[in-house]
């Protein structure tokens, strides 16, 4: 019987290349997981073998990963802004652009104890990031999940962040009469005809969290349009976008009475946050 070392199971990134952009890092967090290490003991140490029972979960993972599994739900945690998150499929996983937003937020001019409110939270990542670099900042964090809502809390708890509130709420719901200095979204913003929806790990994620009517603007609009009866005078609006959005959105934006409008550009260069000030 061959035995099976890290170098072996690494070489076995190419079973996942028709599926992964990333197949080699994949298998490497896969790896690391099983092996309850981090990535430089792989490269440190690939003659080492693996136990068979290491072998066997190793496996596994790596067959439902080629059934089309995040990554994230495997391992059941995804890191934002350097923060670990519990993950599952009751949310949106986490993505890097995201952290466009949190750059944003934490560059505005505002109050030493600002409150912010982040509608559709999900793990909780946006309002988690802004109380660990703002702990005066009072935080509410929103979801109509129950399931995120329990997901979001237990991650403030993990991380020890006593600065976040977060309610079950439909939007705005919960915090009726309530004033903010900043209300920021990532809320769904994807046309239910997007061909994309049955592509990667979009696929094992809700379509509540995912798609919205009127091509893909119906909760981004009624965002907008609620936020000015929630924001401070001069506060201000930050949304996550699709790239192809920003346009209507800084026209929406403009016709509601923000001004300051602009749009920015994530990582890859995509437009994907538009912000603006209540007058």
């Amino acid at each position: 019987m061959n035995v099976a070392t890290i170098q072996t199971c690494l070489q076995r990134a190419s079973e996942l290349s028709e599926i992964s952009d990333s197949a080699r890092f994949d298998v490497e967090l896969l790896l690391c997981h099983v092996l309850d290490c981090d990535r430089s003991y792989l490269f440190t140490w690939p003659e080492k073998s693996l136990t068979a029972e290491q072998l066997q979960q190793f496996d596994v993972l790596l067959h439902q990963r080629l059934e089309g599994r995040p990554v994230a739900h495997l391992l059941g945690t995804r890191e934002f802004w350097s923060l670990p998150l519990q993950v599952n499929d009751s949310t949106l996983i986490p993505r890097p652009d995201t952290e466009v937003l949190v750059e944003q937020v934490l560059a505005l001019t505002l109050p030493a104890d600002a409150k912010i409110l982040d509608l559709g939270t999900g793990t909780g990542a946006i309002a988690l990031a802004l109380a660990s670099e703002q702990p005066r900042w009072q935080i509410t964090a929103g979801d109509f999940s129950r399931d995120a809502v329990a997901l979001a809390q237990a991650n403030a708890r993990q991380l020890g962040l006593s600065n976040v509130r977060v309610l079950r709420s439909d939007w705005f719901a919960a915090v009726d009469g309530e004033q903010f200095d900043v209300v920021v979204s990532n809320p769904p913003y994807i046309d239910p005809a997007d061909p994309h929806l049955q592509q990667g790990d979009v696929r094992f994620e809700p379509a509540s969290a995912l798609v919205a009517d009127d091509e893909g603007f119906a909760d981004l609009f009624y965002i907008a349009s609620k936020a000015l009866t929630f924001l401070n005078p001069r506060g201000w609006l930050l949304l996550e976008h699709g790239f192809e959005q920003a346009g209507r959105m800084r026209e929406k934006l403009q016709q509601l009475g923000y001004d300051s409008v602009v749009t920015l550009r994530d990582y890859g260069g995509n437009d994907r946050v538009t912000l603006g000030r209540r007058p």
